[in-house]
C-alpha cells in the first residue's frame, strides 16, 4: 500500500546512505523531488544517482554534494558534462537498448526509483507519461518506488502504466512539465534536411531525434505518403506530418497503425497530443531500440548526427577527443536496425564545419581519445550541406573521396593531402 506524504522532502526521507537511485529521466525529470533529494543527501553519504539524462536538475550538480551524492550518467548533458570531465561524476558508455537489461539481470542494483506519474485512474493505474525509456525496468527492479503524482502528466498508452499500490511513497503536487522549445532552422540545417529528405520514399519507417536538423528533414516530407515512425524519441517535428496524413503508420509491421516511441520531448502541444492517444504507444526502450525488433519493419531509415567523422567513416558522437559531450544513446541500435531492415538505410547528418567555419567536422583521423559510436562498416550515408556521401560497399579510398567532396570547401585540399600522406590512400 502506497504511503501518502505531504511534501517532496517527506517522500525522500526514506533514502539512506549508500543507495543506488534511479531518477525518471528526460522531460519527465521529477524536479521537485530532485531538489528535495539534493537537500536530503547532505545528511547521507555515498548516494549514487543513475540517470539517462536529467533536465533542470542543477541541484544534483552542486559542489556541496561531494561525498554525499554522485551522478552516474548514461548520457551527459549541460548539468553533468563538466562533472564527468572533472572526475566528479561517472559516465557509462552503453547502448540505450542494453540499459534495462542491466537492471533486470541484477548487474546494476537499483535500491530506489524516483518517478513522476499521472493521477491514478479509477482502477488505480498511474502512467509514466511522456517517458517510459529505462524507467519501467528500473521500477520493476527497485526495492522501493517514490513518486510525484502530477495531474499535468499525460496518460500515455503502451507500457507506461504502474499501479499506485506498487508505489511505496508518493506525494501529490501539480507542476509544469519540462518543455523543449523548437529552435529556428538555419540555411545550413535546411540544406542538410533537403538532402536527407531526398533519400526518404513513400512507405519508409523513420527514426530521428530532436533538434533543428531532424526538424528540417521532417519539414521536407509533407508530400510523402504512408510514412511510419518507430523511434526512441517523439518530438514536435512529427506532428505536422501526422496532421497532413503523410505519417499514417499503415505499412509498419511492429505495432501497425501506431507511432512507437520510448519518450517524448517538446512542447505542451506535443504532450497534449500524446495524452490518452492510443495511436502513440510508449514502450520499454529495451524493445523499442532492439535492432531485431526495428528490422521487422521494412524500409527503416535512421537519421542521426555526429560530432566528428573520419575519412574512413568512423562516427564519433559522444565525445570531443577525450572530453565526454553526450552519450552513446540509441544511434547504433537504429543504425543496425536499419541495416537489417529490408530496404533500410542509415544516415548520419551533420554540418560540415564548426566554430564558425574554422574547424572541419570531417577529418582524416578522429581526435585522440575520441569515442567511436558507429563503426565505419555500419554507415550507409553521410550528409552535410554540401551533399551526400554514399559509403556502403565503398573502399577506403572511395569513402575518403566521397567524404572530401561533401566537406567544407576550405578544408578539401587539406583533407585530400592528408588522405594521401597520413592514410596512404589514392584519391
Amino acid at each position: 500500500m502506497a504511503k501518502r506524504c505531504s511534501t517532496a522532502m517527506a517522500a525522500v526521507e526514506c533514502i539512506e546512505s549508500g543507495e543506488n537511485i534511479w531518477v525518471h529521466s528526460m522531460a519527465a525529470t521529477p524536479v521537485l523531488m530532485v531538489e528535495a533529494l539534493a537537500v536530503h543527501a547532505k545528511s547521507k553519504r555515498d548516494i549514487s544517482v543513475l540517470q539517462l539524462h536529467l533536465e533542470n536538475a542543477q541541484a544534483l550538480c552542486s559542489p556541496d554534494l561531494e561525498g554525499h551524492l554522485r551522478n552516474r550518467v548514461f548520457f551527459a548533458g549541460r548539468g553533468t558534462r563538466d562533472l564527468v570531465n572533472e572526475g566528479r561524476a561517472d559516465y557509462v558508455p552503453m547502448f540505450l537498448s542494453e540499459i534495462p537489461k542491466l537492471f533486470r539481470r541484477g548487474e546494476q542494483k537499483i535500491d530506489t526509483a524516483i518517478i513522476q506519474v499521472s493521477a491514478p485512474d479509477r482502477h488505480g493505474n498511474c502512467s509514466l507519461g511522456i517517458s517510459v525509456e529505462a524507467t519501467k525496468a528500473a521500477c520493476e527492479s527497485a526495492s522501493k518506488i517514490i513518486a510525484q503524482v502530477n495531474p499535468n502528466m499525460p496518460r500515455t498508452h503502451g507500457e507506461s502504466f504502474i499501479q499506485l499500490d506498487d508505489i511505496d511513497y508518493f506525494f501529490e503536487a501539480e507542476s509544469s512539465l519540462i518543455t523543449i522549445e523548437t529552435q529556428p532552422v538555419s540555411p545550413v540545417q535546411q540544406k542538410i534536411g533537403e538532402y536527407a529528405a531526398s533519400l526518404i520514399e513513400d512507405g519508409d519507417c523513420l527514426q530521428m531525434g530532436v533538434g533543428a536538423i531532424p526538424d528540417a528533414v521532417l519539414s521536407c516530407l509533407l508530400d510523402r505518403k504512408h510514412l511510419g515512425v518507430h523511434t526512441e524519441m517523439f518530438s514536435d517535428g512529427i506532428l505536422p506530418l501526422i496532421e497532413a496524413g503523410a505519417i499514417d503508420n499503415s505499412r509498419k509491421v511492429v505495432r501497425r497503425g501506431k507511432v512507437v516511441t520510448g519518450f517524448a520531448m517538446g512542447s505542451v502541444a506535443l504532450y497534449d497530443y500524446v495524452d490518452d492517444n492510443p495511436s502513440v504507444v510508449f514502450l520499454d526502450i529495451e524493445f523499442v531500440n532492439n535492432p531485431t525488433v526495428i528490422s521487422r519493419n521494412d524500409h527503416v531509415v535512421s537519421i542521426n548526427s555526429a560530432i566528428q567523422i573520419d575519412l574512413g567513416g568512423q562516427v564519433c558522437a559522444d565525445s570531443m577527443g577525450t572530453k565526454i559531450y553526450s552519450g552513446v544513446g540509441g544511434q547504433l541500435d537504429f543504425v543496425l536496425g536499419a541495416t537489417l531492415s529490408e530496404g533500410g538505410r542509415s544516415i548520419i547528418a551533420l554540418p560540415a564545419s564548426a566554430q564558425k567555419g574554422t574547424l572541419s567536422r570531417l577529418v582524416s583521423t578522429l581526435d585522440s581519445g575520441a569515442g567511436v559510436v558507429t563503426t565505419r562498416a555500419h554507415v550507409d550515408y553521410v550528409i552535410t550541406e554540401y551533399g551526400i556521401a554514399e559509403l556502403r560497399g565503398r573502399s577506403m579510398a572511395e569513402r575518403a573521396k566521397a567524404l572530401v567532396d561533401i566537406a567544407h570547401p576550405d578544408f578539401r585540399e587539406t583533407l585530400t593531402r592528408e588522405a594521401k600522406e597520413v592514410l596512404g590512400l589514392r584519391i
